[in-house]
């Protein structure tokens, strides 16, 4: 397997504002756009070509990568003028592949950040001879999930939407979102129009006796749907707990860019990025938050499980806990902001406005 499509073309509207003005692969995560830690990780494992199904500001991303030749992959982009879905998307990129028609395709979503091992789903969908071989994982709580039971080989019986009551639970195992399709089965999904994978195209090719494989790897998994979810993939990739070739720096319990400035007494922990040219002031203190390019955080502020945008600044003793901040955002002084609280792009909050607690 040397090619794969890689989906980035959602709105990423749960991740608002952080996608105001980036679309989601692009939104930075331990110091490089997440797309990044994606691509490294497909190189890593062998693949030459990557197709980028693009849609919501699909002219952020040729910029950045260009031909993919600096991560020693070569890139193509294509666009959809109507979002397609997952299986409408893969279809309209199809032209691009250059794999023959049993040829394996890796086919990975934009917005999930595992450890997948992309060999060992290759080698099962090989020595299965699958026509779609997916990545399944298990999780505590599956109610909220697609469900997708397979029998004693691992052969898929069966996708199931959210199940709604204990009784539907049949499985804990849920669709990952990476996928190796043989070539030709990419062809038979209709063009032109919105197709999804889950809901058309895999049910319809069970029910026509085509072969699915499911492969369990239980390794790190998240899907990055929710500001809280990116804060924390960001950290885990910092703390070294997710594998990324691509992380700028030793994994540790901070990541300093380079013309970043941080006060000698400012504590910064639990895997916070703090991005080029951001400054930390005196006795700050930063715990498992993403701090973007240019942001200022003034003296004694706390920041918690929180994102702050680029060029955004915080007031000094002001307290963020698990909220976000847009880019170029002004959170005046002793301000408290808690938990789900999403200030946007440009907002300017004055000093003593908005808290959670007494001020005493």
């Amino acid at each position: 397997m040397t090619e794969a499509i890689l989906l980035v073309g959602g709105r990423g509207t749960r991740l608002r504002p952080l996608t105001v003005r980036t679309p989601k692969p692009m939104v930075p995560a331990a110091g490089v756009p997440f797309l990044t830690h994606q691509l490294a990780r497909a190189r890593a494992a062998g693949v030459e070509h990557i197709v980028l199904a693009t849609s919501y500001l699909a002219e952020v991303f040729e910029p950045y990568f260009g031909d993919g030749s600096s991560l020693g992959l070569h890139l193509e982009y294509v666009t959809e003028d109507e979002p397609l879905g997952t299986g409408g998307a893969i279809r309209n990129v199809a032209s691009r592949l250059r794999s023959g028609p049993d040829d394996p395709v890796l086919i990975f979503n934009g917005d999930i950040l595992t450890g997948l091992d992309i060999p060992a789903l290759v080698a099962v969908h090989e020595s299965t001879g699958a026509d779609v071989s997916l990545h399944l994982t298990r999780v505590e709580d599956p109610r909220a999930f697609g469900l997708v039971p397979t029998d004693t080989t691992g052969r898929v019986t069966a996708f199931l939407e959210k199940p709604q009551s204990p009784e539907e639970i049949v499985t804990d195992q849920i669709n990952a979102g990476a996928y190796v399709f043989r070539r030709s089965v990419i062809d038979t999904i209709p063009a032109g129009r919105p197709v999804s994978v889950e809901r058309e195209t895999f049910p319809e090719l069970l029910a026509t006796g085509a072969h699915l494989q499911g492969m369990v790897d239980s390794t790190y998994w998240l899907d990055l749907g929710t500001p809280q979810a990116f804060v924390r993939g960001s950290a885990d990739l910092v703390l070294g707990r997710a594998p990324s070739p691509a992380v700028p720096g030793r994994c540790g319990d901070r990541l300093v860019l380079p013309s970043a400035t941080v006060a000698p007494d400012a504590k910064l922990t639990g895997g916070t990025v703090v991005g080029e040219g951001a400054r930390i002031g005196e006795g700050a203190r930063i715990t498992g938050s993403t701090i973007l390019a240019g942001a200022v955080v003034e003296p004694g502020a706390v920041v918690t499980d929180s994102f702050v945008g680029a060029g955004a600044r915080i007031g000094e003793r002001t307290v963020l806990t698990g909220t976000v901040i847009g880019d170029g955002a002004v959170v005046g002084p002793d301000n408290e902001l808690r938990e789900g609280v999403r200030v946007w792009c440009d907002a300017q909050l004055p000093a003593a406005t908005l808290r959670f607690s007494s001020d005493q």
